[in-house]
């Protein structure tokens, strides 16, 4: 079964849209740990207008993330310096790295593995040294996916807009180039992850269709989907649309 982390910045949205502290954004993320998320994923950005820094130092207090037994995931652009200290000192299960302009409303691209290799192998060598599991946020074309394996990366995270996009227009065709990508992951040693747009209709399908997938990140549909079903309900939903059905 792959691993579902709930990514938890639309709760912070929520909370920072009024001040104050409600949502809880730590009680919520303890409170996906309990409905059977098996990680907490949050990307903060230099604006910080939705998870805070401070957010990241309490997130990564928590019980089941201190001790080892829920994965926390930080994602991010290692351009910004703020962000690589604060990496460095939380010290994350995994460090997901992302190339998002500092204004940017959403992940829209990955990296390009081959162009900006001798970048990523500094910043990748820096996390790694540090103890930290490191994934690289990528388009799912083979040459970058063969590239990033000469940056020492651990994982690479498949960027699943496109198949969400097309996914009700033929699920086959949108997933194709996944499918090769995950392959050439495969032949390079590399780890597989995969976010962005998966919800409960096209998870399953990318699930059964990419067999070595480890991880997935989910945070808008899933926040959404838990306006009409309750959080419990909907961390368990997406975890069951993680098992092979025959």
């Amino acid at each position: 079964m792959a691993k579902l982390s709930v990514n938890i910045n639309k709760i912070a949205t929520l909370r920072n849209s009024r001040g104050g502290n409600n949502p809880d954004v730590v009680k919520a993320a303890i409170d996906c740990i309990r409905f059977g998320a098996d990680g907490i994923t949050v990307h903060p950005r230099p604006d910080e207008r939705h998870i805070r820094y401070s957010d990241v130092r309490e997130i990564c207090k928590i019980a089941m993330i201190a001790d080892g037994t829920t994965e926390f995931n930080i994602e991010g652009n290692p351009l910004e310096d703020k962000f690589v200290a604060l990496v460095l000192e939380v010290k994350p299960t995994q460090v997901t790295l992302v190339p998002d302009d500092p204004g940017q409303l959403t992940s829209n691209h990955g990296w390009d593995t081959v162009k900006e290799k001798a970048y990523l192998q500094k910043i990748t060598g820096i996390f790694k040294d540090a103890g930290i599991r490191v994934s690289i946020f990528a388009d799912p074309i083979e040459r970058i996916i063969a590239a990033a394996a000469d940056t020492g990366t651990d994982r690479v995270e498949l960027y699943t807009e496109d198949y969400a996009k097309n996914f009700h227009k033929d699920r086959n065709a949108a997933i194709a180039d996944y499918v090769k990508a995950a392959a050439v992951a495969k032949e390079n040693a590399l780890g597989l992850n995969a976010g962005h747009d998966l919800d409960r209709e096209n998870l399953h399908f990318f699930y059964k269709s990419i067999p070595d997938l480890l991880e997935v990140s989910i945070g808008h549909a899933l926040i959404a989907d838990a306006l009409y079903y309750g959080l419990e309900n909907v961390v368990q939903l997406y975890k069951r649309l993680l098992t092979i059905h025959k």
